[in-house]
């Protein structure tokens, strides 16, 4: 495996993060996923313009340009013959002396990247998959892609354990997003999602839905959902960079729909394998 660090392409083992680098010690950092089919990274601009929203965000310089940026991946793509997968890239804010306030003194960012790669989740798109109902407890600022995944974390692991493949995070019962996903319901013909505030992560892949029910006469509205609603739900789906489109068929004991991928879902998953 070849890993950009920061502008060098090294082998896997030859890299080296030092233990007070501040994304070791504080999650202080931003990372992307982003998803190469054929060896093209996909809507990787709409990607990079995310990771420099984030950085600003979080005040972290970027030591290079979105453009140099873009060629290195693109040469690390080549670099690890990598057909199919995805790409992670994440900088910190670099190495100091550990202390919780910004470096008193200019620190190097460190940047990160590395390929993973990835099968589709066949099974789960076309069967579809179940959610656990997890109270949304993270900070207030979902909006940053940041390295701190913890409660994520924790919240992915609660909804395995009750052999559920993803949670469905709720906010005192206003639906927000999955652990890793966005989520969809629709009604009455209607697509509906969270509005894309700092409450979630407005994801490459949703904003391609978006596009995808404006060329085709589908109606998508940004509405906050409450966890009373599921009933009413005609389907559901979840999103992401590594899942595409991946129908909800239950969410904890409440049965979406018929229970199977719904018209709607399946119309989406084709056009956006057309997309793709």
């Amino acid at each position: 495996m070849k890993v950009l660090y920061n502008n060098q392409f090294k082998n896997r083992d030859e890299v080296v993060i030092d233990i007070e680098d501040r994304g070791y010690q504080f999650g202080d950092g931003i990372y992307e996923v982003m998803r190469v089919y054929n060896r093209n990274v996909f809507t990787l601009d709409e990607h990079l313009a995310r990771f420099v929203r984030s950085a600003a965000e979080l005040k972290i310089q970027l030591p290079y340009s979105v453009e140099d940026i873009k060629t290195m991946l693109l040469e690390l793509v080549e670099k690890n013959h990598l057909e199919q997968g995805s790409i992670y890239v994440q900088i910190t804010r670099g190495t100091s002396m550990r202390n919780h306030p910004f470096p008193a003194q200019s620190v190097s960012p460190v940047l990160i990247a590395y390929p993973l790669p990835k099968k589709n989740p066949s099974q789960e798109q076309q069967q579809g998959i179940k959610m656990k109902l997890v109270e949304d407890m993270r900070w207030l600022r979902c909006d940053i892609k940041s390295l701190n995944l913890l409660y994520n974390v924790m919240a992915k692991q609660e909804a395995l354990d009750h052999q559920c493949y993803e949670a469905l995070l709720h906010r005192n019962g206003t639906i927000t997003e999955g652990s890793s996903t966005n989520f969809f319901a629709v009604k009455d013909g209607k697509l509906y999602t969270h509005p894309a505030n700092n409450l979630i992560l407005n994801g490459i892949t949703r904003l391609e839905i978006r596009k995808l029910c404006e060329a085709n006469d589908m109606t998508m509205i940004e509405k906050e959902l409450t966890i009373n609603e599921i009933e009413s739900f005609d389907e559901a789906f979840i999103t992401s960079t590594t899942l595409e489109i991946v129908p909800v068929t239950q969410i904890d004991d409440t049965v979406i729909g018929q229970g199977e991928p719904g018209e709607m879902t399946k119309r989406l998953q084709m056009l956006f394998q057309a997309l793709i």
